[in-house]
């Protein structure tokens, strides 16, 4: 029989298994040192002239500053759910959710813990985790967790101390002994008896057979960013030694060109003036011709247009763009491809945390009414129109109520928040002729007769 402690070492050695992959990401999102990037035989005094190519930081960042949850709205309601986007504030997921997010894109997952709340009435506690310490067991046939574990590591000890063990009927939590090296034992257990184990991976990528992800740095953007760490390397190499042009003295002794003829170390001041006086009647001087650093920056910007081509980016976030300025439309087309991954991520990553709030509702209720299985995320629109274009839009669509769309529908689709929304109703129901329509009615009901 499996203990306990067998479980947990069992996760942290797949989770440590793991930390290679997700190293590799991190350096690429980072823009940290790579010297397999720049090819073995590039000697190691040139190494300092690494410039490290941002690429995956930027098409990783444009996709989740797309993404911005606005709610979840239940099975028959109208508006969003009040309760749930509570729980959502309360936990400072409006931050955290980008920081899951951005974790998922990097390293194909990130984790969402859910609790009970310590307080009777209050609200459950979610929160976001990494990958770097964390680890879950997806079970491939019903696609669910079966267990979890989020590791420890005290600020004096080289390994893991500490660790969390979610189960379906229980959440453990253990320690080990001998900075880090003993055996797990159990401190402290809480019997919840959900029938689940509480925790959500957000994937990125999943595939039929990778149900843990898979990192938006693909591997053929992680090719082309190392080929522009060494074009940039060598550009800055060139620069160093032939951007300027090179003199050539004939018939004058090292001598002359000493400061001090006794110091043979020393450089004259005029040769950093850019001049050379020689008393030799028979000295001639020449020069190279300066490099030409055009061919870098062409192929640096070849390789820009083939990381566009791979992400989807538009031309201007990896300024290549041309001489002329585009027009606002061609901006939104050059745009239609990184909003279309955008929502596949929102739907993604939206099951995701619909997952989060049935969850949240177990742990609070105790059940999960049969309406929240029809949740819905509600997601900021990841495009960037204008705003003019998106009012003149919305506008004809509602026409003073007689359109296809109502004013609540209006309003969010103008990108107006929960809170503005909620204010904009308040105001509407103090409106005059909202009180007039109102009496109207109630007359109507009384007198059972219409009023012409």
């Amino acid at each position: 029989m499996t203990t306990l402690a067998d479980m947990v070492t069992q996760m942290e050695h797949r989770l440590a298994t793991a930390q290679g992959d997700v190293r590799e990401d991190f350096s690429y999102y980072n823009s940290e040192h790579r010297l397999q990037a720049i090819g073995v035989s590039v000697p190691p005094e040139m190494r300092n002239l690494i410039a490290q190519v941002g690429w995956p930081r930027i098409y990783v960042d444009a996709i989740e500053e797309r993404l911005d949850v606005e709610g979840f709205r239940i099975a028959g309601q109208s508006k969003a759910d009040d309760r749930l986007w509570a729980w959502w504030q309360e936990n400072d997921l409006d931050v955290e959710s980008g920081l899951a997010h951005t974790e998922a894109l990097v390293h194909g997952r990130s984790y969402i813990t859910v609790s009970a709340s310590p307080d009777e009435n209050g609200s459950p506690i979610i929160r976001a985790e990494s990958p770097k310490h964390m680890w879950a067991d997806i079970d491939p046939h019903t696609r669910e967790v079966t267990r979890a574990v989020r590791m420890y590591r005290s600020p004096d000890s080289p390994d893991y101390d500490g660790a969390t063990l979610f189960l379906p009927d229980k959440t453990v939590m253990m320690v080990r002994g001998k900075n880090g090296q003993g055996r797990w034992t159990v401190r402290e257990s809480v019997e919840h008896n959900l029938g689940v184990v509480p925790v959500v991976p957000i994937v990125n990528r999943e595939r039929l057979s990778d149900r843990y992800g898979c990192s938006e740095i693909t591997p053929e953007l992680r090719s082309v960013t190392d080929a522009a760490a060494r074009i940039m390397m060598n550009m800055q190499a060139t620069a160093e030694l032939m951007a300027v042009p090179q003199r050539i003295l004939f018939g004058v002794a090292q001598d002359a060109l000493a400061a001090d003829p006794e110091d043979r170390q020393s450089v004259i001041e005029a040769y950093f003036a850019r001049i050379i006086a020689v008393e030799d009647s028979d000295a001639h001087a020449t020069q190279f011709t300066a490099a030409e650093l055009r061919n870098f920056t062409e192929v640096l910007q070849e390789l820009a247009k083939q990381a566009a081509s791979y992400t989807g980016l538009p031309p201007q976030y990896l300024s290549f763009n041309s001489d002329n300025p585009a027009s606002a439309e061609a901006i939104r087309a050059s745009e239609t491809r990184l909003v279309k991954k955008c929502e596949r991520k929102a739907r993604m990553f939206g099951n995701a945390w619909e997952r989060v709030m049935r969850l949240a509702m177990l742990v609070t209720d105790g059940s999960i009414p049969q309406e929240a299985y029809r949740m819905e995320t509600l997601w900021r629109d990841p495009a960037t129109p204008t705003f003019a274009a998106k009012a003149d839009a919305v506008t004809k669509l509602y026409n003073n109520g007689q359109g296809i769309i109502p004013k609540e529908r209006a309003r969010i689709d103008l990108g107006y928040s929960v809170e503005e929304r909620k204010q904009m109703d308040e105001w509407d129901r103090e409106s005059p002729m909202t009180q007039l329509a109102a009496l109207y009615g109630s007359l109507q009901n009384e007198t059972g007769t219409d009023t012409e």
